[in-house]
């Protein structure tokens, strides 16, 4: 059966942006977070134009081959101008979770749902088919582990504490225990991959 999985690069200090993200700014003076993925010798088998180290490619591989659909908050899919076409996976559908409309949304890639989470999951397990459900954008993947969607999550770690951005968990009404299924270091980046304890 497919699973919801999150994965997010992620700073020491919890950010997945820097200060001032934004439509047209990406994640704002936080781009550092995606340098392993461009600083290794490593093709990805999976993105064309990453090029990973050797520990970070075969486990950056294997779970973005795992994907069927992706699943973006608002705030995710205006600061990575997704707005203009596009997903962030190359063979994956987009569904974009907000309540508010999306002016010129005409990518047939691309699937608003403006009803909540419920059923943002629900309609991209079913472009998913049988491949898993990535969920980014932290106020997304806040709401689906409230909702007790979430079975996995998966933080490369990039060894700097930011200081200020957007944090990638917001506050949740309960603890979430995971249990850490592998903790793989490579260079520029600790890829930390759990489940979530139900």
């Amino acid at each position: 059966m497919s699973k919801v999985i999150s994965a997010h690069s992620v700073s020491v200090d919890g950010y997945i942006t820097g200060r001032d993200p934004g439509a047209g700014r990406g994640l704002g003076d936080g781009g550092m977070l995606f340098n392993w993925y461009f600083d290794g010798d490593t093709p990805s088998q999976v993105f064309d134009g990453f090029k990973l180290s050797e520990a970070s490619v075969r486990f950056f591989d294997e779970s973005a081959d795992r994907v069927g659909a992706s699943l973006a908050g608002r705030n995710t899919y205006d600061d990575s101008g997704w707005v203009n076409g596009g997903a962030p996976h190359p063979t994956a559908p987009l569904v974009v979770v907000s309540h508010r409309p999306v002016p010129g949304m005409s990518d047939p890639r691309q699937t608003l749902i403006t009803t909540g989470i419920e059923d943002a999951v629900a309609a991209a397990r079913e472009v998913a088919g049988d491949k898993d459900v990535a969920i980014m954008g932290g106020g997304a993947v806040t709401s689906a582990l409230a909702a007790g969607l979430v079975d996995e999550v998966i933080l490369h770690q990039v060894p700097i504490l930011l200081g200020a951005g957007r944090s990638f968990f917001q506050e949740l009404p309960d603890h979430v225990e995971l249990r850490l299924l592998e903790a793989i270091p490579a260079p520029g980046v600790t890829h930390l991959h759990y489940e979530v304890v139900r």
